[in-house]
């Protein structure tokens, strides 16, 4: 017996440190990210992040209020950034691709909460991170107030992190942009992106090489154009000449566009109506891609479209180039079941 205890006492005492979780720095990141965030955070945080939940403050002003609520992530586009050794734009990526979701149904974003799950990441990339979320919340007039930096050893390679978040927004019942007012006749707008934005990156990584993606790094890293403020500014005047809004994102414009559409309603759109940015005639020609295919998977430059009736679109995409964004007239509503034809 007494030999055995002295075998235990001579086992060496793992700590949680040793396993690749190093509380201690979790604990000091937190200290040194909350001056940042606090820019994006308005009178309604009640208190600042670090506690076991995060709390806001009602709006005021509001006679019906609805929460509308979204989550999203970057995707493959971090692989991108990795190799770039680029972090700082990917947080507006995160923020964009769930504020722009529940802008098509009229809401303002009150709050968003991240999610960040990495094996090991230097703190510089980190610090980057939280800056473009940070920012990203001050495009969109929301509150970045909390969320969640997961390590978790052994689940991604060294140097490679995953990156999510969550939204909750706020709309008035009776201004909700569902769709149901779509009619046959309506206008098509489209408004520019900036880039590719946050979807078809692992068909773009599938089609250039890592050479042609680390050389084009600057262009595939541009983030995702946030629309809230442009559009809340244009549904404060036209709420009712506005009947449909549709972020183009995963699935584009066949899915994204359908969606919204009521069942007797279809849209037609022209090509050749916008000017479609070189990336991606270069990742079409470059990867042999279709037409259609690139069109179900790319924004092709048109990052947002709204369905307006016709007497109010001119006045619209002049208030549109007044707010410093480009738009044109790229369709129209049709009859038919949910379908979208570009031709």
């Amino acid at each position: 017996m007494p030999v055995l205890l002295e075998r235990e006492t001579a086992v060496k005492k793992l700590t949680y440190k040793q396993s690749g979780v190093d509380i201690a720095a979790a604990t000091a990141f937190k200290g040194k990210i909350k001056g940042l965030v606090k820019k994006s955070q308005s009178r309604e945080v009640l208190k600042g992040i670090g506690g076991f939940g995060c709390m806001f403050d009602f709006p005021q002003g509001y006679r019906n209020p609805i929460l509308v609520s979204s989550s999203d992530g970057v995707g493959t586009k971090l692989k991108i950034a990795v190799l770039a050794g680029k972090h700082d734009t990917v947080g507006i990526d995160a923020v964009a691709m769930n504020v722009n979701d529940i802008l098509c149904i009229g809401a303002q974003t009150l709050f968003f909460l991240d999610y960040i799950a990495y094996s090991k990441l230097k703190e510089g990339i980190l610090l980057d991170v939280i800056k473009g979320l940070n920012d990203g919340c001050l495009q969109a007039g929301c509150a970045l107030i909390g969320g969640e930096t997961a390590q978790m050893p052994g689940m991604y390679r060294e140097g490679d992190y995953d990156l999510a978040g969550f939204c909750v927004g706020v709309v008035e019942k009776d201004k909700i942009i569902d769709g149901s007012a779509i009619r046959p006749g309506d206008v098509v707008v489209g408004l520019e992106s900036n880039g590719i934005h946050s979807n078809g990156y692992s068909l773009v990584r599938r089609v250039l090489s890592v050479t042609e993606q680390k050389r084009m790094s600057r262009e595939l890293l541009r983030p995702t154009r946030i629309y809230v403020k442009p559009v809340l500014e244009l549904l404060k005047k036209f709420s009712r000449s506005i009947h449909g809004i549709s972020h183009i994102t995963g699935g584009a414009f066949y899915d994204k566009i359908a969606r919204i559409l009521p069942d007797t309603a279809g849209v037609r759109i022209e090509k050749g109506s916008w000017p479609v940015p070189p990336i991606f005639k270069l990742i079409q020609n470059k990867g042999g891609i279709e037409f259609k295919e690139m069109h179900h998977t790319f924004n092709m430059g048109i990052g947002m479209v709204l369905l307006v009736e016709p007497a109010s679109a001119q006045v619209i995409l002049k208030e549109l180039a007044d707010l410093k964004l480009k738009s044109w007239i790229i369709g129209k509503v049709t009859t038919g079941n949910k379908l979208v034809e570009i031709i």
